[in-house]
């Protein structure tokens, strides 16, 4: 299995590409929670979410074909792919469902994306991905079941700890699981790590639960980010092992949590953001007393209007902006 050696070559090849986005710690009172909680704001990073960090990775780690590369995602992927070929120099064609948000299919195209849309769900789109795959050649770079993708988030893992020092148990949002996948490599049993999943698209939960991969139904507010059918096989082992276990979270709770998130903090968390917070807020995850909890705010691609208190504030992924290369950000 992979881990922190594999993760530190990550992080260096993608430090000049990614933000090293901040950590808060915020105090019982703010949140209602039992206890102070580090949140590590993910959903600051490049194109709203971490995924950036595994696209750069697999992209920088691969010769890319001169017909650029290509990928299947629910939106966030997408856009962290289509962000990274701008950046690099390279052509994007993606692939996303029907039940992509309006935002991040914005988004996909002011990134000067070939956005394709195409089947009801990530599965369907990923398989019109595949047979495109075949016609041009394109470099795929998967939205979580590919190793490059997993290290590349694992240094989210890494960053954490660098800034914010030892945590007793880290909370994290699962989807196909690259995410976690890269927390379980990087940490390997140091930390607790609880996985989040809406109730109405678990498919860690059930994976661990039948002893391997398996498929299941997909539905809920989170789908476009959290509603792999079936969870990874690179990850799968490095769950197995370091994934405590995986809590559920109803769509009323993950709003509740991303309501809490604005009106408490004002930070923006599109659902799948919102859903490891959501455990906390909810009591599905109760620390112990003393526990120190670190929980990734992971993605902020919405349209913020529905959030409780939120107005006209909309979250709109955009292109390459120069800014200063002192905070890690990339000049166009």
């Amino acid at each position: 299995m992979i881990g922190r050696p594999e993760i530190d070559a990550a992080a260096a090849r993608v430090a000049p590409y990614v933000r090293r986005t901040p950590v808060i710690e915020v105090d019982a009172a703010t949140l209602g929670t039992p206890a102070p909680v580090v949140l590590k704001l993910e959903c600051l990073q490049h194109t709203g979410s971490f995924k950036p960090r595994g696209a750069f990775n697999r992209i920088l780690s691969a010769t890319v074909p001169p017909a650029g590369v290509i990928a299947a995602s629910g939106g966030n992927h997408g856009l962290a792919v289509a962000y990274a070929a701008l950046v690099l120099g390279h052509r994007a064609e993606i692939f996303v469902p029907t039940i992509a948000a309006p935002v991040k299919i914005e988004g996909l195209r002011a990134l000067d994306a070939d956005v394709r849309i195409v089947g009801a769900n990530y599965a369907e789109a990923f398989a019109a991905s595949v047979q495109r795959q075949r016609e041009t050649g394109a470099l795929v770079v998967h939205a979580y079941d590919q190793e490059e993708v997993l290290v590349g988030q694992g240094t989210t893992a890494r960053e954490l700890e660098e800034q914010a020092g030892r945590l007793d148990t880290v909370l994290v949002a699962v989807g196909g699981g690259g995410f976690i996948g890269g927390f379980a490599a990087w940490y390997g049993g140091r930390t607790r790590l609880i996985g989040v999943e809406p109730e109405t698209s678990c498919a860690l939960h059930d994976a661990l639960a039948a002893g391997a991969p398996v498929d299941v139904e997909v539905s809920g507010i989170a789908a476009d980010s959290l509603g792999a059918r079936r969870v990874g096989a690179h990850m799968f082992p490095l769950a197995r092992a370091h994934v405590e276990r995986v809590v559920l979270v109803s769509d009323e709770e993950i709003r509740a949590a991303q309501a809490a998130l604005w009106r408490r903090l004002r930070i923006i968390a599109e659902p799948g953001g919102a859903a490891a917070a959501a455990a906390l807020l909810a009591g599905r995850y109760r620390p112990a007393a003393g526990e120190r909890v670190g929980v990734l705010v992971c993605g902020a691609n919405c349209d913020a209007t529905g959030i409780s208190g939120a107005g006209a504030i909309k979250s709109v992924p955009v292109g390459p902006m120069k800014v200063s290369s002192q905070t890690g950000d990339r000049p166009s």
